[in-house]
């Protein structure tokens, strides 16, 4: 991959991450101890179903709010993520003036379209047990990494034996900030001139809460009657 310069799609990226991946795939029954792939929604979901399919792993969600600048909303100052975790940029609060009472606004109205999310993504699924499970964890790519961080630190407190992060782009310095908090950090391209994830895409629409719902969905019928899937929830434990 020496000479990839960008990707044509996010189920082009989700593949070839899985060529980085390679060895935690699933053969002949056989995969990395408790393994599993969960996507960050939206954008991530195509991706890792990509990844998670050419790898024989199981596709999950893990969610969690980018937290937006109240007056440039796409410019991360910090993430949200189930059990109340949440992630600051350094300096925030009094960071471009944004206050504690800005913050917690932003946070609440997070969470709840986080919720939201859930009902829609998840339906009465439950979550699955990440506890003594290596968890991969992948998105579109990593700007900020507040996003990225949050996700982390939510797998930890679900108490994870590993945790690894898998994305197609992000850059040097956020990719420098994130290792020490993953066991692995897989990055496919990490350019200097770094402006937006989206630059390193030929295509990059958004990804709708159809396209979401119709992945998992493929993905949870495929993987319904899996031995190792129900080995790794703790269903076949005698």
């Amino acid at each position: 991959m020496a000479d990839l310069q960008r990707f044509k799609n996010r189920a082009q990226a989700g593949r070839l991450l899985a060529k980085r991946l390679a060895r935690y795939a699933c053969r002949d029954g056989a995969h990395a101890p408790g393994a599993i792939v969960l996507a960050l929604p939206r954008g991530g979901v195509p991706v890792a179903y990509a990844a998670a399919t050419a790898l024989g792993l199981e596709l999950d969600l893990l969610l969690v709010r980018k937290l937006g600048l109240p007056y440039q909303p796409e410019f991360a100052i910090g993430a949200v993520g189930s059990g109340g975790v949440q992630v600051l940029q350094p300096g925030v609060p009094g960071l471009m003036g944004v206050t504690q009472e800005q913050v917690d606004a932003i946070s609440a109205r997070e969470l709840v379209e986080l919720e939201r999310r859930a009902r829609l993504y998840r339906g009465g699924r439950p979550e699955p047990a990440l506890a003594q499970r290596q968890v991969i964890i992948v998105d579109d790519g990593i700007a900020t990494g507040s996003t990225m961080e949050a996700a982390v630190k939510v797998a930890r407190q679900r108490q994870a034996a590993r945790v690894i992060v898998a994305v197609p782009v992000a850059p040097p310095d956020t990719l420098e900030r994130l290792a020490p908090e993953v066991d692995e950090l897989a990055c496919l391209l990490s350019p200097l001139r770094f402006r937006a994830v989206s630059q390193w895409y030929d295509a990059f629409d958004q990804t709708s809460d159809d396209e979401v719902q119709d992945l998992l969905a493929t993905a949870w019928n495929k993987q319904a009657d899996r031995p190792f899937d129900k080995q790794a929830n703790g269903k076949d434990k005698p």
